[in-house]
């Protein structure tokens, strides 16, 4: 459709050729600068950002790809020069994913028999499925984002790829073939939301169409080339069913947390990075009722809330002229005039903290949010700096009353050494005893060691506490006797 041979045995672009009908919405595409930079200045040719069909093994258990040489990526820019001449990317921006697809694996299998290149059939698939993704989709990171089992993707330059599957990070056998090409996906990356990353705003946050969360850094402050950092949303929504199979928390203790989410505790859920915060504020927000009108503030939207009265927040970057930002606190702050009965902060990081706990203490109980921290009482001591980050100027006891009276549970989540995450410690806010504010654990994880692989080996325990601070709050939803019946559940297997 979009280019044929001539006489002269040349693929020559066609002319006047009418196109399938355009899609509903169809996707600009921006102008071509000549090759050989591959993907320098072309936009993604996408409908709705639909990713391509998935070639038969892809997923959890996709097919190793083979080692590529520089051959191929000879052959590959070759192709690809050839195929940017040729192709009209303004009638190829009017197709839907699979058609522009036939259309390129046409003119690419006439380009190579026209270059003569030598290759086999199944090194002719793999570079037809490579300049596809170039063209229409996020080029060498299409196969990572195809698998379930990868949690993370970390591009260190264009030469160097990890992935972290099962908790550990490996080395990838993706490249890119130069970080132009690298910094042009970041680009296309970060616009669909919105957003720039070049050298004048060299740091961005993002998210792909999936809700999997996407950090750019870009020259000159990152010295060997972009970082692009990728964490990824499986398609199978992780509950807390699923955390007690992977041995993260006892069903008793996965009922305390149901139990907890399900009761409007203001929670905290504490960790570091990729601990499983984010997951595990997923799990507990299952167990909201449908008929609660829920607002969620996120720097980048990860949250993915399955009740019908949702609304989503996002902060946004200033600029290019330094106008425009709109911080975290302006969103918590506007949530108060918005008639919430939940507020759910991704992350907290900085002074927004206290507008949430005070939104927490104003009656909008069952309110939730995350902050990096190593243990429960790291967690609160991080909440008391961060709101003195802030500039208030308020006593150090008066910011611990308020902290006291606002949270009424910490969830612990970790990452252990040998990549496993478990939930360490359910723990509730009692009060103040003189300018201390005392917590009480219900349940912690204690090692026992590791076996002969190197996978860690512990136990949740009971504390014995078998009346929590939030019984009252429990029995007000009739869910005291499900408390109960787990709290005694757990202690016994803890003997």
């Amino acid at each position: 459709m979009f280019g044929k041979r001539g006489s002269d045995g040349q693929v020559k672009a066609a002319a006047g050729v009418v196109p399938p009908a355009p899609m509903a919405a169809p996707v600009a595409v921006a102008e071509m600068a000549p090759p050989p930079v591959l993907m320098q200045d072309a936009e993604p040719v996408r409908q709705q950002m639909a990713p391509p069909p998935l070639q038969p093994g892809a997923g959890q258990g996709a097919r190793r790809r083979p080692v590529r040489t520089e051959d191929y990526y000879d052959t590959k820019s070759q192709v690809f020069s050839a195929l940017i001449d040729t192709i009209d990317l303004s009638q190829l921006s009017k197709l839907d994913n699979d058609s522009a697809r036939e259309e390129i694996r046409d003119i690419v299998n006439d380009i190579i028999t026209i270059k003569n290149f030598a290759m086999s059939i199944s090194e002719q698939e793999e570079l037809l499925e490579d300049i596809c993704n170039d063209v229409l989709g996020y080029g060498p990171l299409e196969p990572l984002l195809a698998r379930d089992d990868i949690a993370d993707i970390m591009v260190n330059g264009a030469g160097q790829t990890f992935i972290e599957v099962g908790g550990k990070s490996i080395a990838s056998d993706i490249r890119f073939r130069d970080n132009a090409q690298l910094l042009s996906i970041c680009q296309r990356i970060v616009s669909q939301v919105g957003r720039r990353v070049d050298e004048s705003s060299p740091i961005c946050d993002a998210r792909l169409p999936d809700g999997s969360r996407v950090n750019v850094i870009a020259p000159p402050l990152a010295i060997d080339g972009p970082a692009l950092t990728i964490r990824k949303f499986k398609k199978d929504k992780l509950t807390l069913d699923q955390l007690v199979k992977f041995g993260a928390i006892t069903p008793e203790g996965a009922t305390i947390l149901q139990i907890i989410g399900r009761v409007r505790c203001n929670v905290v859920i504490s960790g570091g990075t990729g601990s499983g915060k984010t997951t595990l504020l997923n799990c507990l927000t299952r167990y909201i009722d449908t008929d609660e009108r829920i607002i969620t503030c996120e720097d980048t939207a990860e949250l993915q809330l399955q009740q019908p009265h949702v609304v989503r927040l996002e902060t946004r970057p200033p600029n290019i002229e330094g106008e425009g930002e709109i911080t975290m606190r302006d969103l918590i702050k506007n949530c108060l005039r918005m008639r919430p009965e939940r507020i759910i902060v991704g992350e907290v990081r900085g002074p927004e903290v206290f507008d949430l706990l005070q939104a927490m203490n104003t009656g909008h109980d069952g309110s939730m949010g995350t902050v990096h921290a190593n243990n429960p009482r790291e967690c609160l001591s991080r909440m008391e700096s961060m709101i003195a980050m802030g500039g208030y100027t308020l006593p150090a006891k008066t910011v611990r009353e308020i902290i006291a009276s606002s949270v009424d549970v910490i969830i612990q989540a970790a990452r252990l050494r040998d990549g496993s995450r478990r939930i360490t410690h359910i723990s509730e806010v009692i009060g103040m005893e003189g300018d201390v504010i005392v917590t009480q654990d219900l349940m912690r994880y204690e090692l026992e060691g590791e076996d002969a692989n190197g996978r860690i080996i512990g136990r949740h325990k009971s504390t014995g506490i078998g009346k929590p601070h939030f019984w009252d709050r429990a029995r007000y939803y009739n869910e005291e006797r499900r408390l109960a019946g787990a709290l005694d559940a757990l202690e016994e297997k803890s003997r």
